[in-house]
């Protein structure tokens, strides 16, 4: 998706010389459609809404786990990614302004007797998690007496929660309303235990870029641009920041 005309600004001209921008997604960032082989997910439609702003191609590069896009980003061979602000990512790139955020929750089996995060932290109980994952991180700092059973992408932790190795999943709420929909009598908590709040993240000292991706943020929140990448590509579950950085 490009506009008529590339962008005449100069904090991106090196980028439009170039002619196309590559941003990189994580599992589970996106989803592709069987048919097309369309990714689809609110990352993909924000990514294609600022290449349009930007008026050049997008390439759409895949990464099972958020290291491998990481390295993707620190190589060169991406030019943005989508990730959370927190000190383990700090190091990564910098940080645009919150585009759009989603809470950490569990995803518990049929008569399970957990009904709230707090009901997890038993001894003896196991929660399945994606190994290095932004809301692993942030649940492992709260337990006292629950442990972890890690796995290396969604797909393999929900395969520990149905197969009975682990009480509950804990991921973000999108994951987990797709995996709930697979595991009759399951159920995703209302109460959560953090929050992924998405920022656009560019190579370490590109502040022209950085410039740049900060106003297409807060212009696509204002303007409804974000909400509508929420509404065309889901999940359920994302919200638009706030106008605005806390960081």
């Amino acid at each position: 998706m490009a506009s008529a005309q590339p962008s005449s600004d100069s904090r991106v001209a090196d980028l439009v010389k170039r002619g196309e921008v590559r941003i990189g997604l994580f599992l589970p960032q996106y989803i592709k459609d069987a048919a097309s082989g369309e990714l689809k997910g609110v990352w993909a439609e924000s990514a294609r809404a600022f290449a349009a702003r930007l008026g050049v191609p997008l390439v759409l590069v895949e990464h099972p786990t958020p290291p491998q896009a990481i390295a993707c980003l620190k190589s060169g061979a991406c030019d943005l990614l989508f990730l959370p602000f927190d000190d383990r990512s700090a190091s990564v790139g910098d940080f645009s302004p919150p585009i759009f955020q989603f809470d950490y929750t569990l995803l518990v089996p049929a008569n399970s007797r957990v009904h709230r995060v707090a009901d997890i932290d038993r001894t003896g109980t196991k929660i399945a998690a994606v190994r290095n994952h932004a809301s692993t991180i942030s649940l492992s700092g709260l337990l006292k007496q629950a442990e972890l059973t890690l796995a290396e992408t969604p797909e393999q932790t929900f395969e520990l929660l149905r197969s009975g190795q682990a009480a509950a999943m804990a991921s973000a709420r999108p994951t987990l309303l797709t995996y709930s929909a697979k595991l009759n009598g399951s159920t995703v908590l209302a109460d959560r235990y953090g929050a992924n709040i998405n920022r656009m993240v560019v190579p370490k000292g590109k502040t022209g870029w950085l410039s740049y991706v900060g106003e297409f943020v807060e212009d696509a929140k204002a303007t409804g641009v974000v909400q509508k990448a929420i509404e065309r590509g889901g999940p359920p579950g994302v919200t638009v920041s706030p106008p605005g950085d806390p960081k």
